[in-house]
């Protein structure tokens, strides 16, 4: 019988949403691609999101592995860690390393995510100054919070509120500064992140909101950071979480069509023929996407287009789970008021709850949950499906289990 020639198929980037493309690969054409993959990291894979844990003494660097080497040699793929692509001729459809090798592809897969952004400001080149983005990160600030004391987090996101618990837990005096008045201002309103701000000033973390930084002081390593305002914060570590940009600099080397991020069609096609990408350092009608549920749906898309299966990715809808020292958060959509929509609020502040839900026209366009998230996935369920919420108005805010038991039926026959 004669043997079938494999195409030959070079991802660049072993992130989470590349390691996931390859599953779904091997699943939908096991047999049709000759598969090499670089990565400038000296890892195969690992979970970006479990980096907090780590930080916060939880987990170890080795239970956040999810790829190894030895899952890349059991799948007959060509793994080169701590290599980098440094050009594509995509004429002659080749790849180069900076190591000098020359490999030929049939069809090329860009997943090389994103970079943190650093601000550019006076003094941020001084040691200790760091991101929070990779497991050199995280290992640095582990070593800095053995020897140092005072920490302060720019940022006040998601990704700051995360690596400041995690120093606290090493044992840290943290301030978390934030330009905004509201906390993770991009997935709570003033109520929650009245809220969430209480409960972490109980574990100690500090704070100074609607703060510009306009200097990171220090001449051989980090002293301190002053503000717009003529203060200062002394610092012995300086974490920069203010926000990742799309890492779209081989895509321009070779003209690839780019905005904020590497453009692409509904086939996570780029404007170069065989030349696909996704993830973090994409962008699709005007959106980038920096959670993992949306980059996995774009790696299950482009899995079934590479193998013979027409797939169309259409965007997405995004939600947000956070659960630090023992805060839980729900937050998905637009939960903002305006003259077309209407809120539907409980809050039992004693307790520390506080739900909200966002309609327009009966359909939900966004919600926010602090305290208590129960019934967070139906919610979401039903703004990704645009039900009509009308039957469930007097009993929603509370979730699926506080609907009518006849409601309950209809839902799981839908469902089914």
């Amino acid at each position: 019988m004669k043997q079938t020639i494999k195409q030959k198929l070079v991802l660049i980037g072993s992130g989470m949403v590349g390691t996931r493309f390859l599953e779904r690969l091997l699943l939908e054409a096991p047999e049709q691609y000759d598969i090499r993959v670089f990565n400038k990291e000296p890892y195969g894979g690992y979970n970006r999101i479990m980096l907090s844990p780590v930080l916060a003494g939880e987990q170890a660097i080795s239970d956040i592995m999810t790829h190894d080497h030895d899952w890349f040699k059991s799948h007959s793929i060509h793994l080169h860690t701590s290599t980098e692509i440094s050009k594509i001729d995509s004429q002659n459809k080749t790849v180069h390393t900076d190591l000098g090798a020359v490999y030929s592809y049939d069809k090329l897969v860009i997943a090389t995510g994103s970079t943190s952004f650093i601000l550019p400001l006076p003094g941020n080149t001084l040691p200790g100054v760091v991101a929070f983005r990779d497991v050199r990160d995280v290992t640095y600030m582990i070593d800095s919070s053995e020897k140092k004391q005072n920490a302060v987090v720019i940022g006040g996101g998601l990704l700051g509120i995360e690596a400041a618990n995690g120093l606290i837990k090493r044992g840290m005096n943290v301030t978390v500064v934030h330009r905004n008045e509201i906390l993770m201002n991009m997935q709570m309103d003033k109520v929650s992140a009245r809220l969430l701000r209480n409960s972490l000033a109980k574990v100690g973390m500090k704070f100074k909101l609607q703060a510009e930084t306009v200097e990171i002081l220090g001449t051989d390593h980090v002293t301190g950071v002053k503000f717009a305002d003529g203060t200062q914060i002394d610092a012995d570590l300086v974490v920069m979480a203010v926000g990742i940009k799309p890492n779209i600099a081989v895509a321009k080397k070779i003209g690839l069509k780019t905005n904020k991020g590497i453009l692409i069609n509904d086939q996570l096609e780029t404007s170069h023929k065989d030349i696909y990408a996704l993830g973090e350092c994409v962008e699709h009608k005007g959106k980038l996407y920096g959670l993992v549920a949306p980059l996995y749906e774009q790696a299950q898309i482009l899995a079934l287009n590479l193998s013979g299966k027409r797939s169309d990715y259409v965007g997405s809808f995004i939600s947000t789970k956070l659960k630090v020292t023992g805060i839980s958060l729900f937050s998905a959509g637009d939960f903002h008021d305006s003259k077309e929509t209407e809120s539907i609020i409980y809050k039992d502040l004693s307790k520390q709850i506080y739900r909200k839900i966002v309609l327009k026209n009966n359909r939900i366009q966004g919600a926010i949950l602090f305290g208590d998230v129960s019934g967070a996935n139906w919610i979401f369920e039903h703004l990704n499906q645009q039900t009509d919420m009308s039957a469930f108005r007097d009993t929603m805010i509370f979730g699926e289990g506080f609907l009518p038991s006849t409601d309950k039926q209809e839902q799981k026959e839908k469902v089914a």
